[in-house]
């Protein structure tokens, strides 16, 4: 979903790796951590982040944005208050834009942190 120049998504849980995503990946490149999205999955891999979207009333309609961990040149995370804060926050600024992803109860900030850290880092 896209919010001005801000692509933003939410994700709502962790979820196993889906199928057909074998489907898109290059050779060496193999996934590491799967969320569920409202309408479909981001999917971590040892390259890129994959968020699949799909779209119209049946979702056979699937829109693929893929994120090579390259173009991200710094993010940052925080985490979820108390009361009235339910989500945790995620913002990658990268050669494409201003990316936000919004993380529900229950996601793990730190380990989605670790997660981008060590694509990013080696």
């Amino acid at each position: 979903m896209a919010v001005g120049n801000i692509l933003e998504w939410t994700l709502i849980s962790e979820c196993p790796v889906p199928k057909d995503v074998e489907e898109i990946l290059v050779e060496g490149e193999y996934a590491v951590a799967a969320y569920k999205t409202f309408r479909d999955s981001a999917i971590f891999t040892n390259k890129r982040l994959i968020v699949r979207d799909s779209q119209g009333i049946t979702g056979k309609k699937v829109e693929i944005y893929s994120l090579p961990y390259s173009s991200i040149n710094m993010w940052s995370t925080e985490n979820a208050g108390k009361l009235l804060d339910l989500n945790a926050e995620v913002e990658l600024w990268t050669r494409a834009g201003h990316i936000k992803i919004n993380l529900q109860r229950g996601v793990d900030i730190r380990k989605f942190d670790k997660l981008i850290a060590n694509a990013i880092l080696k």
